[in-house]
């Protein structure tokens, strides 16, 4: 255990941080899930209206360094490749 003040206080906000980025984690996971159960189930106009949130979402988390900025390019090129197939259908 760390004994120095300033070791302690890096504890303490190591601890803040790792719960907000928790947060933030499992918002991102919430809002992807949200949208694939749409493309999934092929509610076009429901995942159209999605797309800018969980875009939002996605573009924030990369900022944050939750996740790699070319992940969140993943992330949102085979969303929008799936919305354009069902779409298209």
């Amino acid at each position: 255990m760390a004994n120095t003040v300033s070791a302690l206080k890096r504890v303490r906000i190591a601890e803040r941080r790792t719960a907000v980025n928790r947060t933030r984690k499992t918002r991102l996971r919430h809002q992807i899930r949200a949208m694939r159960r749409l493309l999934e189930s092929k509610d076009t106009k429901g995942a159209t209206a999605l797309v800018p949130k969980t875009f939002s979402v996605i573009d924030r988390a990369a900022k944050w360094g939750i996740i790699k900025k070319n992940t969140a390019a993943r992330y949102k090129s085979r969303l929008t490749i799936r919305l354009r197939k069902i779409a298209a259908a």
